[in-house]
């Protein structure tokens, strides 16, 4: 069967993925966040991180153009925080409680781990734009497990 859109979404959907709010700021110095499961490590050493950016949303060109995010990667809690920040909606940490990292960066106050990050390179990826990053600092808490995201749904870690 040839890969069309559907058959591509049916078929990474059996793929269950932790789930990731990134994090960044406008030009103007808004903070700007998406939930995204597409994020994956790349390298111990140097410390590389990637994440993908879908083209045809709101803060696409926020975080295109930015130079530092951030990656808060969701424990099984975390859900509503994730729906809302996959919301689109203008203000989105109206009511989120976060401070401030390197460069200035919006972080949760609430995670299993952060990585904050400069944009070491970024690589066109079809409807998506890849940014691969270096690690600059590691908040890790791991106090939960993880949230995860398959089939299109939210759910939690059930060990064997």
């Amino acid at each position: 069967m040839k890969p069309g859109k559907n058959e591509m979404r049916q078929a990474l959907g059996t793929f269950a993925s932790g789930v990731t709010v990134i994090t960044a700021r406008a030009e103007t110095g808004q903070p700007v966040a998406m939930t995204v499961s597409s994020f994956a490590g790349v390298s111990l050493e140097p410390p590389l991180v990637l994440w993908c950016a879908q083209r045809n949303i709101g803060p696409f060109a926020a975080f295109s153009a930015a130079e530092h995010f951030a990656v808060h990667v969701l424990h099984d809690g975390q859900g509503e925080l994730a729906m809302h920040f996959a919301r689109d909606i203008d203000d989105k940490f109206a009511g989120v409680r976060y401070g401030q990292g390197l460069a200035n960066l919006p972080l949760l106050a609430d995670h299993a781990a952060c990585f904050q990050c400069h944009v070491e390179h970024r690589i066109e990826g079809g409807d998506h734009l890849i940014l691969l990053g270096r690690v600059l600092e590691i908040d890790c808490r791991n106090t939960a497990d993880p949230l995860l995201f398959h089939g299109g749904r939210l759910g939690a870690f059930a060990p064997v």
